[in-house]
């Protein structure tokens, strides 16, 4: 099922309405990789379309098509803006710096540190390339690096008009209502990825050891805070609700897992690192644990709280 959920979300191309982006994501804050400047897309020059790829170390996909992207970027450089987002979910420094320099990357390379902008453009997976047009509409997004995109970027190149095609962002007002739900009491929510202790083996695996340790003592840290209100929040990127299954089946977890819808709480509540436990009060975190080494010392600074 795995693999079969990888193929599915590498091969899927959203188009659905551009209306559905709400939010102007052109003034969304980035930040410029090495400098720590801050940037935005409407500090790129208006009179060229835009390519945004957004991606992670991490990620194999993007790592086999980082030669491709920098090709196109060369060729038409000079006519499209390029711009390589980092998604910044459990990152580090030094391996962006590794990937600028393994694929001699020449566009500019910005972090989204917060997520607001993979939630405004819809990101559902990486690697996931978003072209817009020089009037700011998003005409075709893909996570594939294939032919098709080389037609997009050709005919945006050419200056060629193209219809807004879009993403599947949330509205404003849909992402207020998720986030009713965790304004009233206090909670225990536990976020992490129905994939970190497998998919990250490979390439990250201390990150991967660390997903499996702190998933495995869950219940156990349960069941020593009956009394508080646990939950489970998995991050949306390549996973649907049978993956959340097999994921909940594997840990026999009873704590309740939900998946973060179009990863509004990731943004809303800055979960960059995964596995990330918080004390959420009225909507407020009270605490921020990342550190699931020493499971008796959880439980005193959560009993402590």
């Amino acid at each position: 099922m795995r693999l079969s959920l990888w193929l599915a979300g590498v091969i899927t191309m959203l188009f659905v309405s551009s209306a559905v982006l709400a939010d102007d994501f052109r003034q969304i804050t980035l930040q410029q990789f090495g400098s720590g400047n801050s940037v935005t897309l409407a500090s790129l020059a208006t009179d060229k379309p835009v390519y945004v790829k957004m991606w992670a170390t991490w990620c194999k996909p993007c790592m086999e098509q980082m030669p491709h992207f920098e090709a196109l970027q060369r060729q038409y450089g000079d006519k499209v803006n390029f711009v390589a987002v980092n998604i910044n979910i459990n990152e580090n420094n030094d391996k962006i710096a590794q990937v600028i320099k393994r694929f001699n990357l020449t566009m500019p390379v910005w972090l989204d540190n917060e997520g607001q902008l993979g939630v405004a453009l819809g990101l559902t997976g990486t690697p996931y390339s978003v072209l817009m047009n020089s009037k700011n509409d998003v005409v075709y997004t893909t996570h594939e690096s294939d032919s098709n995109l080389d037609r997009f970027i050709s005919m945006l190149a050419k200056g060629q008009a193209l219809k807004s095609a879009a993403t599947d962002a949330l509205t404003a007002e849909q992402k207020h209502t998720i986030l009713q739900n965790w304004q009233q009491g206090e909670q225990l929510v536990f976020f992490t990825a129905t994939w970190c202790d497998w998919y990250l083996l490979d390439t990250r695996p201390e990150m991967a050891n660390a997903c499996k340790q702190a998933q495995t003592q869950l219940n156990s840290l349960q069941q020593q805070l009956p009394d508080r209100q646990w939950r489970g929040v998995v991050n949306h990127l390549w996973t649907d609700e049978q993956a959340l299954a097999e994921f909940n089946s594997l840990y026999n977890m009873t704590v309740p897992f939900s998946i973060d819808e179009a990863g509004v709480l990731f943004n809303h509540f800055n979960i960059r690192t995964i596995p990330t436990l918080l004390v959420i009060k009225d909507g407020k975190v009270q605490q921020r644990i990342t550190d699931f080494s020493n499971t008796n010392s959880l439980v005193q600074q959560l009993s402590g709280h």
